[in-house]
């Protein structure tokens, strides 16, 4: 399905009640499924793909061929579940994507801990054989450059290993605020957890049923920041907290360079409202925050705002090579950005003359690709994204969304 995208005449101004994390929903998942007494439900959760591949994968019968499609959290998070439920063996695969993205690290340290992990096809990548088992646990020695993901899958699995976990991080963290995430809702559970910059340990235990819902989704919102600034429009967008386990909500502060600044009300809600002050650059380490380098780019060009961003290498290895797409699909807005090197993404303020409509945007089966360009219809009404079904992995409502803020939407199927 494609879609056609024409703005609203006037500023955006909308109430947009975000959907619940999905970074935090793919974690409570896992952490009820190991904890005693309680069945994983879709209940405070996120609809999203990704937590339906999970909640099935958990709920899978055994050796069952469980197919995670393009959903790169439920691999890895399963991957480490079933290793260490002792019983279960499953095959688990992917989507053709799937296939050619790493998973030698997480594999590799779940040998150490004891586990039965056999590769079907390529080393280091999926699918996989995995016959579950009590884990030994003890020191781990990890990559940490490669994933986030590979160390929450483990520090979640940790509690039920005889010996818990010594994780020894190699290399600096990616995505870093995602393994403070684990280790904030695993507390909630009563997990015993130290995080420490190149060292985690996680004792040995059971967790403890708690109730908590995801938070809204700071990834989504950031589409809805992109769309003020372009707009110059006020948008209520709820539910979003000041202290959130979510690094994504650095989108708040990373925005101002385009002039926005974020006002916050009693009830939970973020107001994200343009002014008339901008930087003319800004030089970003999103290292931390990869999932965050579309909608800055895109929201850059269109201001005119240019731009430096670094600690971006775990983009090749997403549902597509990011940096690639992002080039590509940019360069048919008009900009030209450049990537000098592994991990760098930059624009000087190149531009070429473009068609009022440009080419159709390609999506390459990329949720945030989709949502990232789909704003950029504001300055190019009319634009058209290709795949844009995709947005179903993160944000299933976003289209409706979009339509209910004022956009004209037209569905091409």
């Amino acid at each position: 399905m494609d879609v056609m995208i024409w703005p609203p005449e006037n500023p955006v101004t909308a109430e947009i009640v975000l959907p619940p994390s999905k970074s935090e929903s793919a974690r409570l998942v896992i952490i009820r499924a190991l904890t005693p007494g309680i069945e994983p439900d879709q209940a405070g959760l996120s609809g999203c793909d990704d937590t339906r591949a999970i909640l099935a994968g958990v709920s899978a019968a055994d050796n069952a061929i469980v197919d995670v499609g393009p959903a790169g959290t439920a691999m890895r998070f399963l991957t480490a579940y079933y290793a260490a439920t002792p019983g279960r063996s499953v095959t688990i695969d992917g989507n053709e994507r799937m296939r050619q993205r790493p998973i030698g690290p997480l594999v590799d340290a779940l040998r150490q801990c004891g586990a039965s992990v056999e590769y079907l096809g390529a080393e280091g990548f999926p699918p996989l054989r995995i016959d579950g088992r009590v884990l030994t646990g003890g020191d781990v020695w990890i990559d940490a450059t490669v994933s986030s993901q590979f160390i929450s899958a483990l520090m979640m699995v940790a509690p039920v290993m005889e010996r818990g976990i010594t994780l020894r991080l190699l290399g600096r963290t990616a995505s870093r605020p995602y393994v403070e995430m684990t280790a904030g809702l695993m507390r909630m559970a009563g997990a015993e957890v130290e995080a420490g910059s190149d060292c985690i340990r996680v004792e040995p235990g059971r967790y403890r049923p708690f109730v908590y819902e995801a938070e809204g989704d700071w990834s989504a919102a950031s589409y809805w920041f992109e769309i003020a600034v372009l707009s110059s429009g006020s948008i209520r967008l709820k539910p979003l907290y000041d202290k959130s386990l979510q690094g994504d909500r650095r989108v708040e502060s990373l925005m101002r360079v385009t002039g926005l600044i974020a006002r916050r009300t009693a009830d939970g809600s973020v107001i994200p409202t343009p002014t008339i002050y901008a930087e003319p650059q800004v030089v970003a380490d999103l290292s931390n925050t990869p999932d965050l380098a579309q909608t800055m780019a895109v929201t850059c060009c269109l201001t005119g705002t240019r731009f430096l961003f670094t600690g971006l290498d775990s983009l090749t290895i997403k549902e597509t090579d990011r940096l690639a797409a992002l080039q590509s699909e940019l360069h048919k807005l008009g900009y030209n950005v450049v990537i000098n090197k592994p991990g760098m993404l930059e624009w000087q303020g190149m531009e070429r003359d473009t068609d009022e409509c440009p080419a159709p945007i390609e999506t390459y089966g990329d949720h945030r690709m989709a949502m990232a360009f789909a704003p950029a219809a504001i300055f190019h009404p009319g634009l058209r994204i290709c795949g844009a079904e995709c947005v179903s992995k993160s944000y299933p409502g976003f289209w409706a969304d979009m339509e209910a803020a004022g956009f004209t939407i037209d569905y091409i199927y």
